[in-house]
């Protein structure tokens, strides 16, 4: 496959203008106008953040994605499916709620929120999938798969069981229904590291299916046949007492969730917008948010999902760790070994080259990318 252009600019703004100015900018200049907009249900796809953390996107990029869309002739709304663990997004009311408390309403960015799995995450369609090895017939929100044009407004950051967390984690993971989460997460089962586990339980008080119980000597136990392996208790322990035992379980979630992106995005118009700042070491699924590990890099467009993660990644290796970040801390640790990888180096039994290669395996894109400027 020929190399695919990703359109880059960065967080300047000089006097009279602002960032969702530029950022509306570079998705014309990407070619968002291509698109027959006019009359059409569009879906914008984005993680509206747990309440209580506060590096998920503002609305105001959401807004400038919207008003583009509509001055196009299109129907915009905004979409995000309920989540498995515990949390304020695990039904619909709840999931409304969290999104109103961190401001994205119709006031706010122009258009309405559908919370895309329905009222308890079980309202979806089952998609088949190209070419899939894993997945045979990927299990969708309904709101998501109506819509006739497809759009993904992805924060690009760190994650602790897929590396990093960017176009094609929010549009597969993001777009399946509880169902469709479980299946993902299905492969990838956490364990604890007896002599490093303090007993305090915070992995505990994130675990939605009650798979942690506690030893008499107050260690934690994670109880494998009601794991789903959906991370939450990897990054609630303080400790490194939990981990994930197989590196090929982290993998196989990958090639998962990039076969789930290719259901969502196949045979309709899509376009993917990734911002690359407030880059924490953890998702946004967490109800805090710690620190910076880099420094903002900035917006990144394109119509292939494979190649902008590639180039956002690439962008996000060449950046020096910011002192007093997680990574900082890491990299301090006795006995650290460098995987030349900032992800990693965070999280080292996470891992995300097995996503993009099954990606580009699989035909959802490129890995082979030209960067333009704006």
């Amino acid at each position: 496959m020929d190399r695919q252009r990703v359109y880059f600019s960065d967080l300047r703004a000089s006097a009279g203008n602002s960032l969702p100015r530029k950022l509306e900018r570079l998705i014309r200049t990407a070619g968002i106008g291509s698109i027959d907009f006019a009359n059409k249900l569009t879906a914008i796809k984005l993680h509206f953040g747990e309440p209580g953390n506060l590096s998920y996107l503002r609305p105001n990029y959401a807004k400038a994605v919207a008003d583009v869309v509509r001055s196009l002739g299109g129907q915009p709304f905004l979409t995000d499916c309920n989540t498995l663990y515990v949390g304020r997004r695990k039904n619909a009311p709840e999931h409304l709620e969290s999104a109103y408390e961190n401001g994205f309403s119709p006031f706010s960015t122009g258009c309405h929120i559908i919370i895309g799995d329905g009222l308890r995450g079980t309202d979806d369609m089952e998609v088949p999938v190209a070419g899939g090895k894993y997945i045979k017939t990927a299990k969708i929100g309904r709101a998501v798969m109506d819509a006739d044009v497809f759009i993904s407004l992805s924060h690009f950051k760190g994650h602790e069981s897929t590396g990093f967390g960017g176009a094609i984690k929010n549009i597969g993971m993001g777009c399946g229904s509880r169902r469709g989460k479980m299946e993902q997460h299905s492969g990838s089962k956490p364990a604890v590291r007896l002599r490093l586990c303090r007993g305090c339980r915070l992995c505990a008080k994130q675990c939605a299916h009650g798979a942690i119980s506690f030893a008499e000597d107050g260690k934690a136990v994670i109880d494998a046949e009601k794991c789903v392996g959906c991370g939450r208790c990897l990054g609630a322990c303080n400790f490194n007492a939990v981990y994930t035992r197989f590196d090929s379980a982290n993998a196989e979630l990958n090639c998962k969730m990039a076969e789930y992106c290719k259901a969502v995005v196949d045979g309709r118009p899509h376009f993917h917008i990734s911002l690359v700042i407030d880059i924490s070491p953890y998702c946004d699924c967490h109800s805090e948010n710690d620190v910076p590990i880099l420094p903002d890099v900035g917006m990144f467009a394109s119509f292939d999902p494979v190649a902008l993660d590639q180039a956002c990644v690439d962008a996000c290796l060449r950046q020096t760790p910011l002192p007093g970040s997680l990574l900082c801390d890491r990299m301090r640790t006795e006995g650290f070994c460098d995987l030349h990888d900032h992800f990693r180096n965070v999280t080292p039994e996470s891992e995300w080259e097995s996503c993009l290669a099954h990606a580009e395996a699989i035909g959802l894109g490129t890995r082979r990318y030209e960067l333009v400027s704006v």
